[in-house]
């Protein structure tokens, strides 16, 4: 079967290939046939023995004419199919026609597309010549189509860049080529691809003009080098500037306190005091400074350690007391007892910024008071610190504006008050580094409320904490007869703790309250005025156990009642208060004036010990011996490095070591980082005694305090320096490998 069908298409083939013959063939055998059956009829009716018989002749003849009607027939049918199947073919060959036109049309869009497109394209085969170059490519070649095809012509390299691989294998790199239209960069994507089946691939090069964005991208980073150069020198100028500022204000500062301990005149006095309090706000204007240079600089390092948050919020507002209680103003402090006993964050960051809000505030503040209270924040593990005052406000239009840099509310504001507009800059900048935000609530004349939220996590070793024990005054009545901030902080404790705490802030109230029920303690604020404040201690003697003055630290020491069982000082104590509800009361109560007596023992001075100092600067160098010989000890002045080392090294090979070395940083001839090496080296080589080494500078970047650390120092100094600077530091080196005062 299979070989009849392959003789039938040899013949089809043969037919529509030879047309002519094929027709030839068809006719000769035709007129062979009708020839040859005439013929033999002619011939076989005329033979006397071939027994014609007219009737059987016409039987054949109808029967032969029959079966050609019947081949007539089906020729006409076969006829009528093949014209069909021409007609159907002719339609579909017209689709043909119009869908290769289609594709015609389609490839020469394609190929103009392809030749005119914008990016160079071109086509290389596995020797490298050149099958296909677009319009682009020919034009920055400068040459034409047909003079680059054939041809291994490629631009010339100036520069390589970088090489990737995508994972399709298509290559990427970019190159700085030369053309006659100068140089250029051009981003290239080659892969091979395969034009049409049985050919080999050839590799296509696709490049972009990137030489805008390449030279965009380079001045950029040229742009970002700079700035960060400038950056870095801004850093060290301000580095330098800060420690030529703190060497004569250590001088200015250091002095004037040694002149106070002076015998003086009130006058005199009074000048030496505004001396030392000029040098102070300078020294408070350079840290600010110096703080935004870290922060421009993008150097302000956070450290994550625990720290007692209550500790940290009292310590607050007892350092600003002072100044609040000196504008007759209220400063307290509130702890929601739910938050941790200790956090894992920066403390001294925290710290500096409170102390800038809670400063400004009671530098805006005329009366009335500050409050710092903590809570918990919105999120999971966040601290919401609120700064609270009655002061001046500030409008609307100026809220956004006082947190940038060098600027204040108004004009008027800043005559009045000073200042230089860097602090609150300062702590935005330093609340978003902790992760936080700080926002302002505020009204003209109704004072301000600043809230810095930051993300503190609980330290592990604090969970389930608690400050201290919370004393349990449930049914327990106290009366509280004072006014202001801190009176509502305290009432919101004692309700806290359980207690029916009644507020009273008139004196002729609180006499008629008193005999009303059995008060479980009275507190009596003594700024109510001090006579009144003893009249409510009498009166209360019979009718509360505790009797409870609040004192100011100026009023502590002024005589007080006998009726009173004890007292607190304000801006007061969480730990203090709750102390002194849970004793039991003693009645006559011992003289509440005096302090109590200070454990000599832990905080007594090293005495009489051999320091050396090595200062180049005569004025610090003064200064230095004449603190330290006030405090006991022994001193040997060293004007520069090598004289340090010579004198270290000479009292060592005596036999008579010094306790101590305070080495200034930068020196001529050879600085203290310099000398400190040589030092540690001696002592590694011969084995000899270590010798406690703090660095004297008044650079407070943290690089300078690695390269302290780095040389073998055990700590630093940081200037301007006082008394009570100085013996903290000599007191704690013994317990302390690194310090820093």
């Amino acid at each position: 079967m299979g070989r009849t069908f392959r003789i039938k298409v040899r013949m089809r083939r043969f037919r529509r290939q030879h047309p002519r013959i094929a027709f030839a063939i068809r006719s000769f055998l035709i007129f062979s046939a009708t020839f040859g059956g005439a013929y033999g009829f002619v011939s076989g009716s005329r033979s006397e023995n071939s027994g014609y018989d007219p009737n059987a002749f016409a039987i054949g003849a109808s029967f032969l004419f029959a079966l050609a009607c019947l081949g007539l027939a089906t020729l006409s049918m076969r006829l009528r199919f093949v014209n069909k199947r021409m007609r159907t073919l002719a339609a579909h060959n017209e689709a043909l026609i119009d869908r290769n036109w289609e594709l015609k049309e389609a490839e020469e869009r394609a190929r103009s597309l392809f030749e005119q497109q914008g990016d160079l394209i071109v086509l290389r085969d596995h020797q490298g010549r050149i099958t296909f170059a677009n319009d682009a490519y020919c034009a920055l070649a400068g040459q034409a189509r047909g003079a680059l095809v054939g041809t291994r012509f490629d631009f010339d390299v100036l520069e390589q860049g970088d090489s990737a691989r995508e994972s399709n294998g298509t290559r990427i790199h970019d190159q700085k080529i030369t053309t006659p239209h100068g140089a250029r960069w051009i981003a290239w994507r080659e892969g091979y691809v395969r034009l049409d089946a049985g050919q080999a691939a050839e590799l296509q090069s696709v490049g972009r003009d990137v030489t805008d964005r390449t030279e965009t991208e380079r001045a950029l980073s040229e742009a970002r080098d700079q700035a960060d150069a400038a950056n870095r020198a801004k850093s060290r100028f301000l580095a330098m500037a800060s420690h030529e500022i703190r060497t004569p204000l250590n001088g200015i500062i250091g002095m004037g306190g040694l002149l106070l301990d002076t015998n003086l005149t009130p006058e005199q006095t009074t000048y030496a005091r505004a001396v030392k309090t000029s040098g102070e706000a300078l020294m408070a204007l350079i840290e600010e400074l110096l703080d935004y240079s870290k922060i421009e600089a993008g150097k302000l390092d956070l450290e994550q350690r625990p720290f007692a948050l209550s500790t940290l919020i009292e310590e607050i507002t007892e350092l600003l007391a002072p100044r609040a209680q000196a504008k007759q103003l209220e400063i307290a402090a509130y702890v929601d007892e739910r938050l941790p006993l200790e956090v894992v964050g920066d403390a001294a960051r925290l710290r500096q910024v409170l102390l800038n809000l809670a400063g400004n505030a009671i530098k805006f503040t005329a009366n009335g008071g500050v409050a710092l209270i903590v809570e918990p924040g919105i999120w999971p593990n966040e601290i919401s610190f609120l700064v609270r005052d009655t002061g001046i406000g500030v409008a609307p239009e100026a809220q956004q504006r006082i947190f940038r840099e060098f600027e204040q509310a108004d004009e008027r504001v800043a005559r009045t008050y000073g200042g230089t507009g860097l602090g609150l800059a300062i702590s935005e900048r330093i609340v978003k580094r902790m992760g936080g935000r700080i926002t302002l609530t505020s009204e003209p004349g109704k004072g301000a409320t600043f809230e810095v939220a930051v993300p503190l996590a609980p330290s592990q070793g604090s969970a389930g904490q608690t400050t201290f024990p919370s004393p349990d005054l449930t049914g327990k009545s106290i009366l509280l007869i004072a006014e202001g901030i801190e009176a509502s902080l305290i009432a919101r404790r004692l309700e806290r703790w359980g207690s029916q705490t009644c507020l009273v802030t008139d004196a002729t109230v609180a006499e008629v309250l008193l005999p009303e029920r059995s008060w479980h303690a009275v507190l009596v604020d003594r700024a109510i005025g001090p006579a009144i404040a003893d009249r409510l201690g009498e009166l209360a003697r019979a009718h509360a156990p505790q009797r409870l003055v609040l004192l100011t630290s100026s009023s502590r020491h002024e005589k007080l009642s006998p009726a009173f069982t004890g007292f607190l000082v304000r801006p007061l104590r969480a730990a203090s208060l709750a102390a002194r509800l849970t004793l039991t009361p003693e009645i006559p109560s011992p003289d509440l004036a005096p302090e109590p007596p200070a454990d000599s023992t832990s905080t007594a001075p090293v005495k009489g010990l051999s320091i050396l100092v090595a200062e180049d600067n005569e004025i610090n160098a003064l200064l230095m011996r004449s603190l330290l010989t006030k405090l006991g000890h022994r001193v040997v002045i060293a004007v520069h490095g090598e004289a340090a080392l010579e004198s270290w090294l000479a009292a060592s090979s005596a036999g008579t070591p010094y306790d101590l070395v305070l080495m200034d940083i930068q020196m001529p001839q050879l600085d203290g980082i310099e000398a400190t090496k040589r030092i540690r080296a001696h002592e590694a080589a011969t084995g000899g005694h270590h010798t406690p080494i703090l660095a004297l500078t008044a650079n407070t970047l943290v690089e300078d305090r690695y390269a302290c650390f780095e040389a073998g120092m055990n700590g630093f100094l940081i200037k301007p320096l006082d008394r009570d600077k100085l013996d903290e530091a000599l007191a704690g080196l013994p317990a302390s490998r690194h310090l820093a005062v």
